[in-house]
């Protein structure tokens, strides 16, 4: 590459690092969620003869994402194998499979080939917001610190940005304990938990409410206590008992004394027959 290539090359990467720079006419806004599909419009529409006299360019900030110059269109690594252009839409790029690192501000810069030279012809911005959402947190019982205290956990995880748990009873906000927030380094979503001590003496409602940006998720956990009934607080007197007992062996004694006589006549039934068996022989 000669002298002359290298500075055309310099000033064609100054162009177009250089067009966030300028000021557009508002700045679109994409909202998609993590593993789903983005796609993002140049709003810039050119015919087939004119792609031999254009050069488009799509970055991220200061990072290449595409380019398409005169028979060539290539795909920077991080976007290679998920991300396409559809020159006959407006320009617009398609983005599959997002990444939270794929948020950010787009900017698509047109070039056009003018007298020997390639010259600003279109840019345009596009803000790429990505979310994972939480699913519905779980509340499982724990341990249970003492007789009468119960230890309830909630925890969801997978979700961005940063979560905020809060315990709830009654719209009012409630002391938890052992609360943890954390992230993983590879994926950027987060994990959260945390731990609530009640007492099991009294009913209770409580709600696990997950807040993060503007979206919110939770889950409700309640307790009933034993009714009074499953739990008579004045036992049985000692009179009442005995006549309980006492029925109760009267009971015994009427049927025993009834199998007896049944028994009685049987026997005596078959000892009539056996008689008359013996006198007709």
């Amino acid at each position: 590459m000669d002298y002359t290539q290298v500075c055309k090359c310099l000033y064609l990467n100054f162009l177009v690092l250089s067009g966030i720079c300028y000021s557009c006419s508002g700045v679109s806004q994409v909202i998609k969620a993590v593993k789903e599909m983005a796609i993002m419009s140049c709003d810039y529409n050119i015919s087939a003869k004119e792609l031999a006299r254009v050069r488009i360019y799509w970055q991220k900030e200061n990072d290449m994402v595409l380019s398409v110059t005169p028979g060539s269109t290539e795909v920077w690594p991080k976007y290679k194998n998920r991300t396409v252009i559809d020159i006959t839409n407006n320009l617009s790029i398609m983005i599959l499979d997002l990444r939270l690192s794929d948020m950010g501000k787009y900017t698509c810069v047109v070039q056009k080939l003018e007298k020997g030279s390639y010259k600003r012809e279109h840019l345009t911005s596009v803000t790429l917001s990505i979310r994972a959402y939480f699913p519905k947190p779980s509340i499982t019982a724990s341990e249970m610190p003492s007789s009468n205290i119960r230890r309830i956990t909630c925890s969801t995880s997978g979700g961005f940005p940063e979560p905020h748990l809060s315990w709830l009873e009654n719209e009012k906000e409630l002391n938890a304990i052992n609360t943890t927030v954390s992230q993983d380094p590879e994926t950027k979503l987060y994990t959260v938990s945390s731990e609530l001590d009640f007492n099991v003496t009294s009913n209770h409602s409580f709600v696990c409410l997950i807040k993060y940006g503007d979206l919110t998720v939770s889950q409700t956990y309640s307790w009933q206590t034993a009714k009074q009934e499953d739990f008579p607080d004045n036992p049985p007197s000692f009179q009442t008992s005995t006549i309980l007992l006492a029925t109760g062996i009267s009971v015994i004694c009427y049927r025993k004394y009834r199998f007896a006589q049944r028994r009685r006549k049987r026997r005596n039934e078959e000892g009539l027959e056996m008689e008359r068996m013996r006198l007709s022989l």
